[in-house]
């Protein structure tokens, strides 16, 4: 999938959780298109690829299926509560974008 249509789908997921109370739309890590509740990252997307906060036991279940790899930021350091999902996987986004904002508005 190419990066154009994630980013299109993200943008759409966006548009939906913008008109909910507290969800903001900003940065996530860096100059990343990202989404926020209560000030805090809860989805972004990073270099074409959704990246949500989850609990560790839900991201460890999702690499573990094949759905999803753990994100790591660009620095050699794994981030463990943050699961990186592909294209490849865009029918899922929806659900975990959900949980992500479950977990972190929560």
């Amino acid at each position: 999938m190419k990066r154009d249509d994630t980013e299109a789908a993200f943008d759409g997921l966006v548009a939906s959780y913008l008109t909910l109370p507290g969800v903001t739309e900003g940065t996530g890590f860096g100059g990343n298109a990202g989404l926020r509740t209560g000030g805090k990252i809860f989805a972004m997307v990073v270099r074409g690829t959704l990246v949500v906060k989850l609990p560790r036991e839900r991201v460890d279940a999702l690499v573990d299926a094949g759905t999803a790899e753990r994100f790591q930021p660009g620095t050699g350091r794994v981030m463990k509560e943050w699961a990186a999902v592909g294209g490849d996987h865009l029918g899922v986004w929806e659900g975990l974008v959900a949980e992500a904002f479950a977990f972190v508005g929560g």
